[in-house]
C-alpha cells in the first residue's frame, strides 16, 4: 500500500485502485494509464511540480494537456514558474517520476487542480508508483490536498 492509499484510507475517503502493466518504452505515463485502463483521457490526470527557484508547487491536470506556466504562476501568486527538475520532484515527493501521486508526498506543497476536474464524477491520479492509478471524486482530492480548482492548462 502506497502512502497515497494509506492517507485516503485513514481519512475514510472512497477510492478505487487501478493497476496495469507499465511499459518502460511508453512515451507518456499518463496517456499509457488512460489507454491501458480503458479510461477517457479527460478523466486521467498527471501531477506536475513547478518552481520559482525558491518554492515548489504542484499542478494536477489532464494527461492530454500542457500546463500553462503563466496561469499556474498567477494561481500561486508568483511572477514566473518553471518545471521542477525531475530529481527535485522525486526528492520532495518521495515518489519516482511517472508515479508521482499528488497525495502523500514527503513535503506537502501548495497544489492546484485544473478546473476541468470539477465537473467529473471521478478522476484518476497516480497512486504512487508506475502502473498504479487511483480513482476518486475531484472534491475529495481537493479536500485531502487543500487544493483549489483553477484553469491551468493551455487552451
Amino acid at each position: 500500500m502506497t502512502p497515497a492509499c494509506k492517507i485516503l484510507k485513514s481519512q475514510k475517503i472512497q477510492y478505487s485502485i487501478h493497476e496495469y502493466e507499465h511499459d518502460a518504452n511508453a512515451q507518456s505515463f499518463g496517456l499509457e494509464a488512460a489507454e491501458k485502463l480503458g479510461l477517457k483521457v479527460e478523466e486521467v490526470f498527471k501531477t506536475l511540480m513547478v518552481t520559482d527557484e525558491k518554492n515548489y508547487f504542484v499542478a494536477i491536470l489532464p494527461v492530454d494537456h500542457q500546463l500553462n506556466l503563466k496561469k499556474v504562476a498567477s494561481a500561486f501568486g508568483c511572477k514566473k514558474l518553471q518545471m521542477a527538475n525531475p530529481k527535485d520532484a522525486e526528492r520532495l515527493s518521495g515518489y519516482l517520476v511517472g508515479g508521482i501521486s499528488p497525495i502523500g508526498q514527503k513535503k506537502r506543497l501548495k497544489t492546484v487542480i485544473d478546473a476541468s476536474a470539477e465537473t467529473l464524477e471521478k478522476m484518476y491520479v497516480s497512486g504512487g508508483k508506475r502502473g498504479l492509478d487511483i480513482g476518486l471524486k475531484p472534491q475529495d482530492l481537493a479536500q485531502v490536498l487543500n487544493a483549489q480548482f483553477i484553469d491551468v492548462i493551455d487552451s
